[in-house]
């Protein structure tokens, strides 16, 4: 069964995010906001924004609030370990705290430092999912990154739940577009 998901999203830094729900018919006007690691969902309907965790999906399916939301590696993870190949490169990351949604990454990008794989770990070392990002793709103004991530994971088999970006554009925003206050009026940037 296919559940198709459109979103525009909105980022500010490297934890500043909020995303509005534009289809299915079913979620329109649902809005989520990142600021560091804490995350909040908004219903229309239902009042004012609840607090969510990165390790819950308010979309089902495979990818959760932290790879939706796009997670700050840099910010969340420490660098426990390199190597290097031919090929490119393997990062091996660790939580910073338990907050997050994962205890251990491993990241490989290629030799143009291009992320092309992520490994999610439990604390107890179990594989919870992996991400491919694919199809590199330029939107323009300079700015190229993959068009396409792909998750699945041991715990799901058979599912496989995609991300695909179709427009990626430059623009600056107020900070007020991130407060929890503003999560209604998303719709308004659209314009």
């Amino acid at each position: 069964k296919k559940k198709e998901f459109v979103f525009y999203t909105a980022k500010k830094g490297r934890d500043s995010m909020a995303m509005l729900y534009l289809a299915p018919a079913s979620e329109k006007g649902r809005s989520t906001l990142r600021l560091g690691e804490n995350m909040w969902l908004y219903i229309p309907n239902v009042g004012r924004p609840m607090r969510i965790t990165s390790l819950q999906s308010v979309t089902g399916g495979v990818f959760n609030n932290a790879d939706i939301m796009q997670v700050d590696y840099a910010a969340e993870y420490s660098v426990a370990n390199t190597s290097a190949s031919a090929a490119g490169y393997l990062l091996e990351l660790k939580a910073r705290n338990k907050t997050v949604a994962y205890d251990k990454l491993k990241m490989w990008a290629s030799k143009g430092e291009v992320l092309e794989k992520i490994e999610c770990y439990s604390a107890s070392g179990m594989l919870i999912k992996t991400l491919e990002f694919k199809e590199l793709k330029d939107f323009g103004g300079g700015f190229s990154r993959p068009s396409v991530i792909e998750t699945y994971s041991p715990l799901y088999k058979g599912y496989r739940s995609l991300m695909i970006y179709s427009q990626v554009k430059a623009r600056e925003f107020k900070d007020e577009v991130f407060t929890t206050g503003y999560m209604s009026r998303l719709e308004g940037l659209r314009k």
